[in-house]
């Protein structure tokens, strides 16, 4: 029995919906770009120091460009309190147009780490066992002091850990500190 306003088509049923989010994905993939957008996103990704690939998936899923960057110490290879961090990565962040921010292991010495990267804020990321609504709730309140859209944020961490806090703070995505430094001759 069909309600009211109902216009008796079929149900939304849930093969119906599969093939309706099928048509929308290869409609948002077989897009053509213009050669000049292309261009313009090999650019940036390069400026960001990503591949095309990743940088243009971030641009796809999210709808921004990216600003910053979050660190983890972990994608430093940070691991003891005096460490200090290669000159080449060092050199990597710096030269990527995002602005460096550090999210620090719990028992590190944040302050100086981030002095060593040139990092526009630091903060201690939250400890491996909080539960999904805390981790949510820090990386948000550290996103709005910081005045960023998290969807214009890219983690640069090592840990499933740190993937999580990617998707809980909303994110834009998560490469890997080994992917990332990749190639920097002094690399962690």
């Amino acid at each position: 029995m069909a309600g009211l306003g109902h216009n008796g088509g079929p149900g939304l049923g849930s093969s119906y919906r599969a093939h309706c989010w099928g048509v929308a994905r290869r409609e948002l993939l077989g897009a053509r770009l213009p050669i000049e957008v292309v261009r313009m996103q090999v650019r940036r990704a390069k400026e960001l120091g990503l591949d095309y690939k990743t940088y243009a998936g971030v641009r796809a899923s999210t709808g921004r460009d990216l600003v910053a960057f979050l660190y983890s110490s972990n994608a430093l290879g940070m691991f003891r309190a005096a460490q200090t961090l290669p000159t080449g990565v060092t050199r990597r962040i710096a030269t990527a147009a995002a602005s460096p921010h550090l999210g620090c292991a719990p028992g590190l010495a944040p302050a100086f780490l981030a002095r060593q990267m040139g990092a526009v804020s630091w903060r201690e990321l939250p400890p491996f066992g909080s539960n999904w609504a805390a981790i949510r709730d820090e990386m948000k309140t550290w996103l709005r002091a910081q005045r960023l859209p998290g969807d214009a944020v890219l983690m640069i961490g090592e840990t499933a850990h740190e993937r999580e806090m990617m998707t809980a703070g909303g994110l834009a995505g998560f490469v890997t500190g080994q992917a990332f430094f990749a190639g920097v001759a002094d690399a962690v």
